[in-house]
C-alpha cells in the first residue's frame, strides 16, 4: 500500500482566524491543541481537537478557492452525514460551517486507529464482517439518490476518447493492449451495479477506523446507491496490495460468493477505469501521494481481473 495520506494537508493554525473562531463557537469551547491525522487525500485540515474544558472533536475543512473539488466533497458529506441513520458505524456529525469559501465539518472524535498495512488477517476478517453488517443496515438506502454522488466507476471509454491511450501504457501495458476489452466490460457493468444499498463508495483502509468494539467507516462524500457487493469488492481489490488473494475471500464472503462471475469482472473493470484514468490525467501539480495511490489501486484491480479472465480462458 503506498503512502495513504495526501501531501497537501494544512494545519488547524493555517486556517483563517475567523474560521477557527467560528468552529470554536460551534464547539462551545477554546481549542488548546490540534493534531493532524493520517489517512485520506483531501487538501485541507484533518485534525483531532482538544478543548480547554476537556472536550474533543475531529475537524476537516477546506477552502473552495484553494481546493474547490474538496470543498464540494465536504458540502456533499455534510448532507450525507446528516442523513445517516442512528446506529450506522460512522462518526456523528456535530456541526458544520460554510461561509461560502471555507467549509468545515466537526465530527465526534473516535477512539481508534487505521488498520495495519499490510493487512493482518484478523483485522481484515473483522472489517469484511463489518462491511456485511453495514450493507444489511443500509438496504434499502435511507438517503435519496438525488443527494448523492455518481459512483466513482468507469473511465476506459473516456480515456480513449481523450486520446489517453499513450498515457495508459506506462501505467499498465496489459490495459493498453486490452483497452477495447476493458471498454466492453465497463459498458456492460450497469445491470450488475444496480441495487438498493447505500454504499460508502470509497471503502479503502485509509477510510476505516478500528475501535475496540466497532469498525467505523469514515469519509462519506462518495456514497451512492447500488448493489451491496460493491464496497466489498473495492476493499478486496485493495487488499491484494498486502499480498492477500482477493479471489479466495470473494469465494467465501456472503455478499460475493453467489455472484455470477461476470458481475465481479465488470465491477473490477469499471473500478480500475476510474482509478487509472485519474492517474493518467494527473498533471504536474497533482498530489503525488494521491496519484501513487490511484495507480496502485487501479493496477491491483487490473491484476485481479487479468487473473480471472486468464482462468476463464484456461477452462
Amino acid at each position: 500500500m503506498p503512502h495513504a495520506t495526501g501531501g497537501q494537508r494544512i494545519t488547524w493554525d493555517d486556517m483563517p482566524a475567523e474560521v477557527r473562531t467560528a468552529t470554536e463557537q460551534l464547539l462551545g469551547g477554546k481549542v488548546i491543541s490540534a493534531t493532524s491525522q493520517p489517512g485520506g487525500f483531501s487538501e485541507g485540515v484533518a485534525a483531532r481537537l482538544r478543548l480547554a474544558d476537556g472536550g474533543r472533536a475531529f475537524v476537516k475543512a477546506a477552502s473552495s478557492l484553494v481546493a474547490p473539488g474538496v470543498a464540494r466533497f465536504h458540502r456533499r458529506e455534510i448532507e450525507v452525514s446528516r442523513r445517516l441513520p442512528d446506529g450506522v458505524p460512522a462518526p456523528r456529525l456535530l456541526h458544520a460551517h460554510d461561509d461560502g469559501t471555507w467549509v468545515a465539518l466537526v465530527f465526534e472524535d473516535i477512539e481508534g486507529r487505521l488498520p495495519a498495512q499490510p493487512w493482518e488477517g484478523d483485522e481484515l476478517d473483522r472489517v469484511l464482517a463489518a462491511a456485511t453488517r453495514l450493507a444489511k443496515m443500509l438496504t434499502p438506502s435511507p438517503i435519496d439518490p438525488a443527494v448523492l454522488a455518481r459512483p466513482r466507476l468507469g473511465g476506459w471509454r473516456a480515456l480513449a476518447d481523450e486520446g489517453g491511450a499513450g498515457r495508459l501504457a506506462p501505467l499498465s501495458r496489459w490495459a493498453s493492449d486490452h483497452l477495447d476489452d476493458l471498454i466492453a466490460l465497463e459498458e456492460a457493468a450497469a445491470p450488475s451495479l444496480t441495487g438498493e444499498t447505500l454504499l460508502h463508495g470509497d471503502l479503502y483502509p485509509f477510510n476505516i477506523m478500528l475501535a475496540q468494539d466497532r469498525v467505523h467507516a469514515v469519509d462519506w462524500p462518495h456514497a451512492w446507491v447500488g448493489a451491496p457487493h460493491c464496497d466489498v469488492l473495492t476493499l478486496l481489490s485493495s487488499a491484494s496490495l498486502s499480498g492477500v488473494d482477493p479471489q479466495a475471500y470473494a469465494q467465501e464472503h456472503p455478499l460475493t460468493r453467489d455472484l455470477p462471475p461476470e458481475a465481479i469482472d465488470v465491477f473490477l473493470a469499471a473500478h480500475a477505469g476510474f482509478l487509472v484514468r485519474l492517474a493518467a490525467n494527473a498533471g504536474p501539480g497533482a498530489d503525488r501521494h494521491l496519484v501513487g495511490m490511484a495507480t496502485a489501486l487501479g493496477q491491483a484491480s487490473l491484476q485481479w481481473l487479468r487473473r480471472r479472465l486468464q482462468d476463464v480462458r484456461r477452462t
